[in-house]
């Protein structure tokens, strides 16, 4: 049987669109924000060199400087005030969810309601900044020796000056994208960092599509093989789709009540995802390889030839490569522990058994109580194994195809995962925009005929 949401995507029309004012306003407000993300990849870092900086991204392309620029729009490559993202406030969440988890004294923080959230989120500004500023001193030095090695003058004085500038002007655009953010899920629609994320990913979309064509036309790719990678993407779009609406749905029942038709018991179902955790995992997977590797591809440019400890840096940084075994080993078990962690975090068993105790269902054939509680875990566990497996198999399988037919990497697993899932939250919460718009046209016009009757 179709869900509400389902009704109502089926009965939506421009009609209905056109009299719900305040979505109208979400929506473009989240468009004007992008907008204003996308001006920002545009504007350098004070101290650049656009033209030069250009010649000498073009040299250094490949690897994970690359996967970080997919991710930040093209803000890497052009060296804007943006570069780094919303990477290092991901990152920082990631840390504070970890110590919230391992901590007693934080745990009770979370405990406090919304002044506890508030200070939390706190804390996840103080880590962006440390984070911010800890990649942009390695940034700014990095490209310092990227010049002189290059003989390509990217930066136009260098010197401790630029540095402080490069990392102050860093610090203020991560932080502006993080406060964006925030703004777009508070005023806009969907989650803010996520569209974010999102927007930069698809911003590279044409160029990923016209180097395809070209590759077929000059004959790079072949056109079997031109024809397999746009099958294949659908066909993950496809697989994608399917598994995220995937539902282990267990049986409440409730105590039986009188009605007109005699005792009936109450039913309900609670829907549990498959994947519950969603694209945190191959985010916060991605992002802590991040942050190691690119402050090591920066220093191991500096560094190469100088010492074992770069010889050791760029070792590292070969065998941390796109499509290399031990990146790949690495990648798969960030994302299978963040599946766990994250579900964890989400779905609680005991307090969800304690609800359904306090008023009165009852799995069928289940104890209320603790082992409401054990069945709980029991269930989600086996399930996000599946979810685990679908997510690691959905990033490394493009990441493995993408590194043997030598294309570029920003049509991975990861990148088609977070546009699908992003895309599908953001219809749904118009989809919900709509219901209560509806809803609320039938309240106020159920309240005036009462007002006619008087």
């Amino acid at each position: 049987m179709a869900s509400a949401a389902d009704q109502m995507a089926q009965s939506i029309s421009l009609a209905k669109f056109a009299q719900a004012t305040d979505l109208k306003k979400r929506l473009w407000f989240t468009i004007g924000a992008l907008i204003v993300f996308r001006l920002l990849s545009y504007v350098p870092l004070p101290g650049i060199d656009p033209t030069a900086l250009g010649l000498l991204s073009a040299r250094t392309t490949g690897g994970v400087l690359d996967f970080f620029n997919t991710f930040s729009g093209g803000s890497l490559s052009r060296m804007s005030l943006i570069a780094l993202g919303v990477m290092p406030y991901i990152t920082a969440s990631i840390v504070v969810q970890l110590a919230t988890s391992l901590s007693p004294q934080l745990a009770a923080i979370k405990k406090e309601g919304e002044s506890g959230r508030k200070k939390l989120n706190q804390y996840t500004r103080y880590g962006t900044v440390a984070l911010t500023a800890i990649q942009g001193y390695f940034i700014a030095v990095g490209l310092e020796a990227l010049s002189a090695t290059n003989g390509v003058a990217a930066v136009i004085e260098p010197g401790m000056t630029f540095r402080v500038a490069a990392v102050i002007s860093l610090i203020g655009g991560t932080m502006f994208l993080m406060w964006l953010g925030e703004q777009i899920t508070s005023r806009g629609i969907g989650n803010g960092v996520s569209l974010i994320i999102m927007a930069g990913i698809v911003a590279h979309l044409p160029t990923t599509l016209v180097n395809l064509l070209e590759g077929g036309r000059s004959g790079s790719i072949d056109a079997v093989r031109l024809i397999g990678i746009v099958i294949a993407v659908v066909a993950l779009i496809l697989f994608i789709c399917f598994m995220e609406r995937a539902q282990r749905r267990i049986l409440i029942q409730y105590p039986k009540r009188q009605t007109q038709r005699g005792m009936q018991a109450d039913r309900s179902h609670l829907p549990l995802k498959i994947n519950t955790a969603g694209v945190i995992p191959p985010i916060f997977a991605s992002s802590l390889l991040l942050m190691p590797l690119t402050i090591s591809q920066f220093a191991g440019q500096r560094v190469a030839g100088e010492s074992k400890w770069g010889d050791f840096i760029i070792t590292l940084n070969q065998y941390l490569a796109h499509g290399q075994p031990v990146y790949m080993a690495l990648y798969a078990a960030g994302i299978i522990f963040f599946s766990f962690f994250y579900t964890a975090v989400v779905f609680n068993p005991e307090e969800t058994a304690d609800n359904l105790k306090r008023y009165g269902g009852f799995i069928p054939g289940i104890r209320p109580g603790k082992n409401t509680e054990t069945y709980f875990d029991y269930v989600l566990t086996r399930i996000t194994v599946i979810g685990a497996a679908y997510l690691t198999i959905i990033c490394l399988l493009p990441e493995y195809l993408v590194s043997a037919l030598s294309i570029p990497f920003y049509l991975g697993g990861t990148s088609l995962l977070i546009v699908v899932n992003v895309t599908m939250d953001t219809v749904t919460q118009i989809q919900s925009h709509l219901l209560a718009h509806q809803y609320g046209d039938l309240i106020k016009k159920a309240k005036l005929k009462g007002g006619r009757l008087r």
